[in-house]
């Protein structure tokens, strides 16, 4: 899907899309000769929690380190938030229930149907929550503190300098996962996180192989690649860190 076309499917402007890409937020999928940015399912799923969380007035600094996580539940988050919908539902039942009231004659004086109190109270404990598991964290503050100067031609060259490592993971599936290439492959892509994102210990990265085939979106993303590459990636950093 084009830009324009994500655009006028989700109501975020294409300046706003362009600007996700050059923070890191949202590159597009694919960048084709002719220069136009394509967005397949995956990135709009990444688009879509982004707006979640923007209702939830965190900065995109925050969603970035929050989704950047390799503890993060997307499915807990989304039964939080889907919660917080149905308070509002509730509430927008309440104010119609009172406009139908006044249209048939009814006199009444409620102002009830109009708090906010137990709405805004919800979205604090929510936030504090999303911040405390997955936003405080000493990755968190390294990646935020690395990627907040970089520009758009340095993110380009980052997203191609992992978008070749994980090339060479799909074109060498052919390898056994504890090869001493693949092995090797696992050892560059965990240094490429730590220098350009955050520390990346035996310990997240053990994390980021369960996240690649658990998560539907990663593993989408990575079997770009070539089907079954998640698994393979997955499968050798398991090896990796437990040596």
């Amino acid at each position: 899907m084009k830009i324009n076309e994500v655009a006028k499917l989700t109501g975020v402007t294409v300046r706003t899309l362009h600007y996700y890409d050059e923070i890191g937020l949202l590159p597009p999928s694919e960048i084709t000769d002719t220069g136009y940015r394509l967005y397949d399912e995956a990135a709009l799923e990444t688009l879509q929690q982004i707006l979640f969380f923007r209702e939830l007035d965190f900065s995109l600094s925050e969603i970035k380190g929050i989704m950047a996580n390799p503890a993060f539940d997307k499915v807990e988050v989304l039964s939080r938030h889907k919660k917080l919908l149905i308070k509002k539902r509730e509430r927008l039942d309440g104010l119609i229930e009172l406009v139908n009231k006044i249209i048939k004659g009814e006199k009444t004086l409620s102002f009830k149907e109009f708090d906010m109190t137990e709405i805004e109270k919800y979205k604090k404990e929510y936030a504090a929550e999303v911040k405390e598991r997955w936003g405080e964290t000493e990755a968190y503050s390294e990646a935020e503190s690395k990627t907040q100067s970089y520009g758009k031609e340095q993110w380009q060259k980052i997203n191609k300098e992992g978008a070749d490592i994980l090339k060479a993971f799909a074109d060498n599936r052919d390898k056994a996962p504890d090869s001493v290439e693949i092995q090797a492959l696992v050892k560059q892509w965990q240094d490429f996180i730590t220098s350009r994102f955050y520390n990346c210990t035996n310990e997240i990265l053990s994390c980021l192989g369960v996240m690649y085939v658990g998560d539907e979106r990663f593993k989408e993303n990575i079997d770009k690649n070539g089907t079954g590459t998640a698994e393979f990636i997955s499968k050798a950093i398991e090896i990796y860190c437990t040596k």
